[in-house]
């Protein structure tokens, strides 16, 4: 069959499927892209051609906001079913690059095509080239390599296959997932060639379920069983693979307390017998107690970052670690026992192999924590107004569906999100905190609504992130996607702004304010209106200036069949509470500033020795 790069491009892509437990997904369900010359008259075209039918397509604002989308799409699909980019070369090319480490550290699989450079030389420099004089072949997509798990250029027609059946290869793997790029030079995506019919023929590619190595299983059973106070932390493998049932029956049966991290928090009902809730720096207090006193762990799908472990601090230096992970890399991290397999799998394997174990039972003052969420929550008609943070994220809790999502990704919201958030579903909470970029929640809220077109979807957005990148607003008003955003605005960076203040930096330039006297930022608030903003783009924007007329308002955004946002400006003086556990942020060893030494001398007198606990 004679096509196009692009063309043969597009019509492979259409037909490959992603299959676990015996349920199909289309791998690459629909194509984001913004034309430019070196991608419209290729993958362009070749879109025209092909029709929505074989591949949708939505079009796209802003590059990295493209990816964003695509990441929250692929989280909502369980890793099965993904969205490609298509961009120009040029800027449309590299501002790809903070979307592809998005998800590449989160292990969430994308693919993205650039167009890229002339592959025949015909003049050079052309539009856009970035010239390197010892080395010609390197174009701005290389700047991709680093942050993708895959990266291939097409530099001819018959290139295509392989690389094709190789970005498949990851796209569909569990482990070694990511950002896949496919740089494709614009004279090659135009060019015609003879292709095989077999390229074109349906292929499914099965997602298996390996089970751990047996004697690893047999002696992490032994270590669990030998266990006087046993915890388990559930990680994102564990919504990944779609194991929190398993994960529930596990811990009922074996009596495990369950802690969570951010990437695993909705693993188990917020009310589960065995639910400790959010586990290290933004932890809740009776997780991160259950953590100091363990002497075995059983992470499930965790890569053990330093929120997790509280920079290292959390765990008594004689805990033992088995970790169950698709991953051998994660597996063996803590100086573990790695169980490599999945994780619904292993659970199973491992409820198997205690059938006849029960934990000792302890308690952890759970009760007494959800006593004080209640408090910061509020909940009275006669609230104070403005609300603390803490308050919207209370109205949110009585107002979202148990199905509903919530997003976020970035400020002091994450921590107060896992802190206090009750999830009464495996994929009601959405953070990403992988990366923790600033931007990520309004296009993942519109991947997620384009997954889950049944759940209602929220994104709580703070007028910084706001204010990075809002373009894709137009294509959920474009589309007609009702995604909802909950505009916080407390004029800065608020959680930079905190932890500055604590390091000794005084809050330097993280508030949205004039320039003092001193050129320091410590004027007036800025007179921006981010709901008029919110309103212009086309959404329809509540501004609730009560308690009860905040959760009506979310309540009517909840309903609405358009595209929201509530404007809310939150009240810093009530926090959440505070830190359960360390978190390593070095303090300037040198400085003539009074408030930078007073910060080193708490940070001195904190900071645990090796091995040791913190003192908070």
């Amino acid at each position: 069959m004679r096509l196009t790069v692009a063309q043969a491009l597009v019509r492979f892509l259409s037909v490959q499927f992603t299959e676990r437990d015996g349920v199909r997904h289309r791998t690459v369900a629909g194509m984001w892209g913004i034309f430019g010359h070196g991608n419209v008259a290729g993958v362009g075209q070749a879109l025209l051609e092909a029709g929505p039918e074989a591949m949708p397509f939505h079009q796209g604002r802003n590059e990295q906001a493209m990816v964003h989308a695509a990441v929250g799409y692929a989280r909502m699909k369980h890793r099965l079913s993904t969205l490609a980019c298509t961009t120009s070369i040029g800027p449309g090319a590299t501002n790809l690059v903070t979307g592809a480490a998005l998800a590449t550290v989160n292990r969430v699989p994308v693919l993205l095509l650039p167009g890229d450079v002339f592959a025949t030389r015909p003049a050079d420099p052309v539009l856009q080239q970035l010239e390197v004089p010892w080395a010609y072949d390197v174009s701005v997509n290389d700047a991709l390599r680093p942050v993708s798990r895959y990266f291939d250029r097409i530099w001819r027609p018959e290139m295509l296959p392989a690389s094709l059946l190789q970005a498949m290869r990851v796209l569909t793997d569990p482990v070694d997932t990511g950002a896949v790029t496919l740089a494709l030079p614009q004279d090659v995506q135009a060019e015609g060639h003879d292709w095989p019919d077999e390229l074109f023929r349906e292929r499914v590619w099965h997602v298996r379920r390996p089970l751990p190595d047996a004697a690893a299983l047999a002696e992490g059973a032994a270590l669990l069983r030998s266990a006087r106070r046993p915890l388990i932390v559930a990680g994102g493998g564990v919504r990944h693979s779609e194991a929190a049932p398993a994960l529930a029956r596990f811990a009922a049966a074996s009596g495990i307390p369950v802690a969570e991290t951010q990437a695993g928090k909705g693993s188990l009902r917020w009310d589960h017998p065995q639910a400790l809730g959010a586990i290290g720096h933004t932890g809740t207090a009776p997780a991160d107690a259950a953590a100091r006193e363990a002497d075995v762990v059983l992470g499930v799908g965790t890569r053990w970052t330093d929120f997790t472990t509280a920079s290292g601090s959390l765990f008594a230096p004689d805990a033992r670690f088995v970790n169950l992970n698709a991953a051998s890399f994660d597996g063996h991290k803590m100086a573990g026992l790695a169980l490599v397999g999945d994780a619904r799998a292993g659970l199973s394997a491992l409820e198997a192999e205690l059938a006849d174990f029960r934990a000792p039972e302890r308690t952890y003052g759970v009760d007494e924590w959800r006593a004080r969420t209640d408090a910061v929550f509020g909940g009275g008609d006669d609230g104070p107004w403005p609300p603390s943070q803490g308050e919207v994220i209370g109205a949110l809790d009585a107002v979202l569906g148990d199905r509903d999502v919530l997003i976020n990704a970035a400020g002091s919201m994450p921590g107060d999100l896992h802190k206090l958030w009750r999830s009464r579903d495996p994929e009601q909470y959405h953070v990403e905190y992988g990366y923790s970029c600033m931007g990520y929640e309004i296009p993942a809220a519109i991947g997620v609504r384009l997954a889950a077109p049944d759940r209602e979807v929220f994104a709580l957005v703070g007028d910084g992130t706001y204010l990075m990148l809002p373009t894709e607003i137009v294509t959920a008003v474009q589309e007609g996607i009702p995604v909802n955003l909950v505009i916080v605005q407390n004029h800065g960076y608020a959680s930079i702004g905190g932890l500055s203040a604590q390091v000794g930096a005084e809050g330097f330039a993280t508030a949205y304010r004039f320039p003092g006297a001193g050129g320091d930022f410590t004027g007036a608030p800025l007179p921006v209106d981010l709901a008029a903003n919110a309103a212009s783009l086309g959404l329809e924007v509540f501004t609730p200036g009560s308690a009860p007329e905040l959760r009506t308002a979310l309540a009517a955004a909840r309903t609405s069949p358009r595209p929201t946002a509530v404007y809310v400006e939150t009240a810093p003086t009530r926090p959440a509470p505070p830190a359960e556990a360390w978190w390593d942020v070095p303090v300037a060893e040198i400085s003539t500033r009074p408030a930078t030494r007073t910060a080193r001398t708490a940070y001195e007198a904190a900071r645990p020795a090796p091995g040791a606990r913190p003192r908070l």
